[in-house]
């Protein structure tokens, strides 16, 4: 498990003025929840949140949250960014123990080069960014790979194909398309032969 540390700040005034204020001084507004706990909203430092994420983990790492005088096992739960300059504008922490399960979204990467495919003029293409897993915070994967090297025109890889990591489950349809090989459009059909003249 990740030992980055974060400071969080409790905040007492919420509401858009007051985030916009904090946001402006390079502070994001964020809330604290989980274990049956009041949500406590806090602002962390833009910069160190850059610090704390910088791992292969990125925004899955595992954090020590310090709020006040306690620390916390935390993760990033859900990130909102602004929706034209995409910098992140509010952040959801949950505590966590180290070994309960929890749901998080992770990153699909998809290596590997499809001759075959390319061969004959096609293309793989992700269906999804990001998987659905059921992990613990001491398993949870930075991302879940996918080796497209075999694939042939045509082909697709469903979610129950993927080979997760130890620890991981996907959550979702088993048989939602991840990874396609999109086959090249068929080439414009030669010429018809010519009809026999009528009489």
């Amino acid at each position: 498990m990740s030992n980055n540390v974060l400071v969080a700040t409790p905040r007492s005034q919420t509401g858009s003025p007051a985030a916009r204020r904090l946001r402006a001084q390079d502070h994001i507004p964020a809330i604290v929840y989980g274990h049956g706990s009041q949500p406590v909203s806090v602002t962390v430092e833009r910069r160190d949140l850059r610090l704390a994420v910088s791992g292969p983990n990125g925004f899955n790492t595992v954090l020590s949250l310090k709020v006040g005088n306690d620390t916390h096992v935390a993760v990033i739960k859900e990130v909102q960014r602004h929706p034209v300059r995409r910098n992140v504008s509010h952040i959801d922490f949950l505590l966590v123990n180290a070994d309960e399960k929890i749901h998080v979204r992770v990153p699909l990467h998809v290596y590997g080069e499809a001759k075959a495919v390319a061969q004959a003029g096609g293309l793989v293409d992700p269906a999804v960014d990001t998987i659905e897993v059921v992990t613990t915070p001491n398993q949870m994967p930075s991302e879940v790979r996918v080796d497209v090297t075999s694939m042939q025109p045509g082909q697709v890889i469903h979610l129950h194909e993927l080979s997760l990591p130890a620890g991981c489950t996907a959550v979702g349809d088993p048989d939602m398309p991840v990874v396609i090989a999109m086959a090249a459009q068929g080439a414009k059909s030669a010429p018809a032969a010519e009809a026999a003249p009528t009489a």
